[in-house]
């Protein structure tokens, strides 16, 4: 009897070590499987819809509220309605721009009397000179469009050879209902949708210098052939005045998207939520109907 134990005591070890293994491994599975979710987010962002909460009531057209960490969207309202996105059309072009590797401090660009066009309330005079550093900190920050243009046409030759890059960098984020027509947003076909808005801030907040420009209050570019000539350009993400810490964004309006918004935030916690807001009947109400949503999302964050 004592013989028969001892034969079998081997393979019940064995048993044992074969339990241990897949069990091991399953958590092994599991926890790489979170882990490559969770890669494919931060390269594809890809987001989840699978826990959206019922949340505050908004004046606007159309809105997303995203859990920057994990990719769930926590408020939804229209994300797939397709919507002209005015300004926030710029946040492509800085990336198209940087793509391209230029030297932004050394290499310049001119305002032109075309760039001046529909464009009345830039600070940027026809015929002011400068780097296409200050460029996008001006197109970026007070969404000028003179800047973009010059910008545009400098980098790229022309506004048209520009747009087609842009058309085909969204094409390359898999972006299938965004689509852009002039470098600025000022043309009512630059299109979106809340969802791949949402998309596209990510997308630019990994460029550093696209997340370090929109998050700065004030700067000041220099006219280079001006003497001793500068304008001061302030950021038009009235969020960075708030209790958050602003880590992007871009405002938007013309008169066919009403004014629109998204911005990357983080609280004091750490956590960051990224926000779309998109035709909304009026520029102070843009910014309120924005923090009540941020609010209401820091409540309800998983």
């Amino acid at each position: 009897m004592r013989l028969v134990q001892r034969e079998k005591l081997p393979s019940v070890l064995l048993m044992l070590a074969v339990y241990i293994f897949f069990s091991a491994n399953t958590i092994y599975f599991l926890e790489a499987d979170v882990l490559t979710k969770q890669a494919g987010f931060r390269d594809r962002c890809e987001f989840s819809f699978d826990n959206i909460k019922k949340g505050p009531y908004l004046n606007l057209k159309s809105a997303i509220l995203v859990n920057y960490e994990n990719g769930d969207v926590i408020y939804g309202k229209n994300t797939e309605k397709v919507r002209s996105i005015a300004s926030i059309t710029k946040l492509i072009s800085a990336m198209v721009l940087l793509d391209k590797g230029i030297d932004l401090k050394k290499n310049k660009g001119i305002i032109t009397k075309k760039d001046a066009y529909r464009s009345s309330r830039s600070r940027l005079n026809i015929g002011f000179e400068m780097t296409l550093y200050d460029l996008l900190h001006a197109s970026l920050m007070n969404s000028d469009n003179r800047a973009a243009r010059a910008f545009a046409r400098a980098a790229s030759g022309s506004q048209k050879e520009f747009v087609k890059e842009m058309n085909l960098k969204v094409k390359q984020f898999g972006l299938e209902k965004t689509e852009f027509y002039d470098p600025t947003g000022l043309d009512p076909r630059n299109v979106s949708t809340a969802h791949e808005v949402a998309k596209i801030l990510h997308y630019a907040y990994k460029y550093k210098l696209i997340a370090e420009i929109t998050s700065k209050k004030k700067y000041r570019v220099k006219i280079l052939n001006r003497k001793n000539t500068y304008r001061q350009m302030a950021n038009t993400n009235m969020i960075i005045h708030s209790k958050y810490k602003v880590l992007g964004g871009k405002t938007g309006y013309i008169r066919a998207a009403d004014y629109c918004l998204t911005t990357l935030v983080r609280n004091k916690k750490g956590e960051r939520l990224t926000l779309v807001v998109l035709g909304v009947p009026g520029d102070k109400l843009r910014f309120r109907e924005a923090r009540k949503l941020i609010d209401w999302g820091y409540k309800n964050i998983s």
